[in-house]
């Protein structure tokens, strides 16, 4: 059994990538997108059709309204190929605007629908900032799920459990970067490896306070450097996964053993602590305690923010 079937035995495998060309042959049950994602996908020329006549049928609809409309025909495409959910991403300019945040994915959801896709098969991706966190609240009740990503701080993940959110996305690979670069020449990659490693350790309590409390979150890992940090979390509910490490797992011969032990979540003594809307000052004090997730979380919006505007400009030129 190569790694990635053995993998699926204990976890949802999630294909992260907008390159929907690329998801058959791993068959990962959902698929992960963001403005990254979808930016490098609509510069490979195999996928210059779908952007020209995006552009084509809608140019004179205003340019944030066509770039949802590409995004849904991107998602469209994926859930032609996965049984199961999409994650599409609210332009991360919005991600300190809970009203419009909700406003966009309204459309986004009502897009998707006007395609005779349900909206229990896509999440609505937001970052899991205070606003953000905010307008997932709302969404949910709505019955508009959301997928909360860029998230770095347990703070954040313990906000959205009180918020009703369907999934969150903590991120693995960008913890580590951070700690790689604040550590210099002292880092020891293989000390540092397995359950030392810092992204994973952070999945994995947040992981383990949700199973202790009965929190119906998802919580999916997302971000890897490698599949060392993937194996490292087989257990967890989901873990979204590029191509190339996909291509990996699927080409190493091996079994993978379960990592993240509901039975020993459950018995553990943990303190419950919670984040809910009126908690806004508690919220933002231990964000802002945590150095590495408030540097990170900045710049991940800054970088999406980059990425949006390329992708505006791209769909302007055309």
């Amino acid at each position: 059994m190569n790694q990635l079937d053995a993998l699926k035995r204990h976890t949802t495998v999630v294909a992260d990538t907008g390159d929907f060309l690329q998801i058959a042959q791993y068959q990962p049950r959902d698929a992960t997108t963001n403005p990254s994602l979808i930016l490098k996908s609509v510069l490979k020329p195999e996928y210059a059709p779908l952007l020209d006549d995006t552009v084509t049928r809608y140019r004179d609809r205003p340019l944030d309204e066509v770039v949802d409309r590409l995004l849904v025909r991107f998602g469209a495409e994926i859930l032609r190929i996965v049984p199961g959910r999409v994650s599409t991403e609210v332009d991360a300019r919005l991600s300190f605007d809970t009203r419009a945040t909700i406003q966009r994915a309204r459309r986004l959801i009502g897009l998707y629908e006007a395609e005779g896709v349900p909206r229990e098969r896509v999440l609505i991706k937001i970052a899991a900032t205070w606003e953000g966190i905010r307008a997932a609240e709302t969404l949910e009740r709505e019955g508009i799920h959301t997928n909360l990503t860029l998230l770095f701080a347990f703070c954040q993940a313990v906000a959205c459990a009180d918020a009703g959110v369907r999934l969150i996305s903590p991120f693995v690979g960008r913890i580590v970067d951070w700690h790689k670069a604040r550590a210099g020449a002292q880092w020891d990659e293989a000390a540092m490896a397995g359950t030392q490693d810092p992204g994973v350790q952070s999945v994995t309590r947040i992981w383990r306070h949700y199973k202790h409390f009965g929190i119906a979150t998802e919580v999916m890992g997302a971000s890897f450097r490698h599949t060392g940090q993937i194996l490292a979390l087989a257990g967890c509910d989901l873990l979204t996964i590029s191509p190339e490490l996909l291509a990996q797992l699927a080409a190493t011969q091996g079994d993978v053993p379960r990592q993240l032990d509901p039975a020993e979540a459950a018995r553990a003594d943990l303190p419950e602590i919670h984040y809910r809307a009126s908690d806004e000052a508690a919220f933002r004090l231990a964000l802002n305690d945590d150095a590495m997730a408030t540097e990170k979380l900045a710049e991940g919006i800054r970088l999406f923010c980059a990425d949006a505007q390329r992708l505006d400009a791209l769909i302007h030129s055309r």
